[in-house]
């Protein structure tokens, strides 16, 4: 790709998706190539699977891409799948201009929350996760990934829409037509995999509902071009930012070099304003008078629409095709579906698990989904009510620097901050404590403090993402040594004494031909997070089971649980919870 020639980066305006025909037979069909998509052929061409991409579109453009910013949790991805360097190479606007998200009465104008900026001899990890946030436009990651998937020979085909599905006890047929010539074809998979958006035809031709509140009033998401503003905002302006003034409200996001995301709105949903309207916004989130030019403009809402169930026998939702809800990170959950149902899909193909492990992925991830949307509709509300608070106040102008002017935005600054909290459990804490195949303890789930959007911290108990951590001093984390399979933690003080629970879980495995790495930890610090002795880590990254000791059935009844082997009658009455893991003092 050519090099933008003034400041380097990436020109991924349009992403252009391979032409072809898709193939007649595949493990799994995906629908949609949007970024979670593409991350879904990504994780299971990664697991050995077949798989075959089609869209609708045939080009995916810059000036219409949603998702920027990208949490820690969804780069520990990037870099499981090890394409993290080459996303962060592949910027459209100069890192530097990266200071965190900043609240400002306008580009050019007032800071209103002071923010840290980055320092460059500072701490360079957060506390949870071997990577801080990145920020990279879809169509990065969708060229990234297109890229990759090209390199491994999995078939994308742009331009075809999928129109019939007709499920058997074998598989799936996906009719599927080209837009432009007409052409039909059948792709038979064992599966299909919707991941087509929030109007997503697959969930209609799986005829799977979906739940939640309707909008009352509407949003534009606006793309704006500028000419060169460097005079007026410097040579690396800040690229995040949040505005708050008596024209503007929202985020103004350098989306590259020239093009700017600003929000305008609410409007009732009938209303449509008109291009002037807009760019007048746009000119007030920057604080100056300046040439805009309107690229796009794009509806979106303050709602929740989520599918009544996830899966429907052999079709199963991802994304915005399965959950719909008021923006901020939405990208980062349907990632999360990905990573959840990934292993799942491939030990079903693989033999590993029956075919009902599947109904595991609806029951872990639509609890969550539901969660974060609550979160987020109920935060949405709250800045809408203090936006209007704030403004019926009065929002002094950027020319004003009068002692008065100085003590309002100090009084809008604090009143900001009491209502800014941290997004740690929306970011880290996808606990799933619903889910057949998980191996709680005795009490687990009555004693665990709840759920909250503000607060994470690392919880080794079943359900829970792994708590991770560096491992050597050259820089490799937990996460990078269990890689894609199943790990079983090893932390023993003496690791010479009786080996008999990880054997049984080694030759236990092996007789599944399951893919299980065993990784001794001898950090006291380990022990310490970890309060037992072994764990038992899934490929997503979420602990399965923990103890001293293995419970009546041993290793096997452990994994029968986690693959979906114990679900129902007297085999899972018999298993009930998993005994509490003896507690070690250090």
């Amino acid at each position: 790709m050519p090099r933008l020639p003034a400041t380097g980066g990436r020109d991924v305006h349009t992403v252009r998706f391979p032409v072809g025909r898709p193939p007649a037979t595949v493990d799994v069909l995906i629908v949609g190539a949007g970024p979670v998509g593409l991350a879904a052929a990504t994780e299971l061409t990664a697991r050995g699977l077949r798989v075959a991409v089609v869209d609708r579109a045939r080009t995916a453009t810059l000036v219409r891409a949603g998702a920027m910013g990208h949490t820690p949790r969804v780069v520990e991805h990037f870099r499981r799948w090890g394409l993290l360097q080459r996303i962060r190479e592949a910027w459209t606007y100069p890192p530097e201009w990266n200071r965190g998200t900043r609240l400002v009465t306008s580009l050019t104008g007032h800071e209103l929350v002071p923010v840290p900026r980055p320092s460059f001899r500072g701490p360079g990890t957060p506390d949870h996760a071997a990577d801080e946030a990145l920020r990279r436009p879809q169509t990065v990651l969708q060229q990234v990934f297109l890229d990759h998937l090209a390199e491994h020979g999995v078939s994308v085909a742009g331009g075809w829409e999928l129109q019939e599905l007709a499920e058997d006890t074998e598989g799936v047929r996906g009719g599927v037509v080209d837009v432009d010539s007409g052409e039909r074809r059948t792709v038979r998979a064992a599966y299909v995999l919707g991941i087509d958006g929030g109007s997503s035809t697959t969930r209609r031709l799986a005829g799977i509902d979906r739940e939640g509140d309707h909008a009352t009033e509407k949003r534009l998401r606006l793309i704006v071009r500028t000419g060169d503003i460097s005079d007026r905002v410097g040579a690396a302006p800040s690229a995040t930012n949040i505005v708050f003034n008596d024209r503007a409200s929202g985020f103004l996001a350098a989306v590259s070099t020239r093009e700017w995301r600003v929000y305008a709105g609410p409007y009732p949903l009938g209303y449509e304003p008109t291009e002037d309207e807009l760019l007048e916004i746009g000119r007030a989130a920057f604080g100056f008078d300046l040439e805009l030019d309107l690229v796009s403009a794009t509806t979106f809402y303050h709602a929740t629409r989520i599918a009544t169930t996830f899966r429907k026998g052999r079709v199963l939702l991802a994304g915005d095709a399965a959950h719909v809800r008021t923006p901020g990170g939405n990208l980062g959950e349907g990632i999360g579906d990905v990573a959840n149902l990934g292993w799942k899909l491939a030990a079903v193909l693989a033999g590993h698990a029956p075919d009902t492990l599947l109904d595991s992925y609806d029951q872990e991830r639509r609890p969550h989904n539901w969660r974060v949307a609550d979160h987020s509709l109920e935060r949405s509300r709250r800045s809408q009510a203090a936006l209007v608070e704030i403004r019926a106040g009065g929002i002094p102008d950027d020319a004003d620097l009068g002692d008065e002017a100085v003590r309002r935005r100090a009084e809008i600054g604090e009143r900001l901050r009491r209502d800014h909290a941290g997004g740690a459990g929306v970011t880290f804490d996808e606990r799933y404590d619903a889910s057949d195949v998980i191996c709680y303890e005795e009490g687990q789930l009555a004693s665990e403090p709840g759920w909250r959007p503000d607060v994470y911290e690392d919880d080794p108990r079943p359900g829970h993402r792994a708590p991770d951590g560096r491992i050597d001093p050259h820089g490799s984390t937990l996460h990078d040594r269990i890689g894609t399979s199943f790990a079983l933690l090893v932390l023993t003080e003496d690791l010479t004494e009786d080996r008999a629970v990880e054997d049984a879980f080694t030759q236990e495995a092996a007789a599944r031909s399951l893919p299980l790495t065993v990784i001794h930890l001898t950090d006291p610090d380990a022990r310490a997070v970890y309060g037992t002795e072994y764990v038992l880590v899934r490929p997503d990254q979420h602990v399965a089971w923990r103890g001293a000791v293995l419970p009546d059935g041993g290793a096997r009844a452990v994994l029968d649980r986690v693959l979906g082997r114990a679900r129902s009658g007297a085999a899972v009455e018999a298993l009930g919870s998993f005994p509490a893991p003896a507690q070690r003092v250090l």
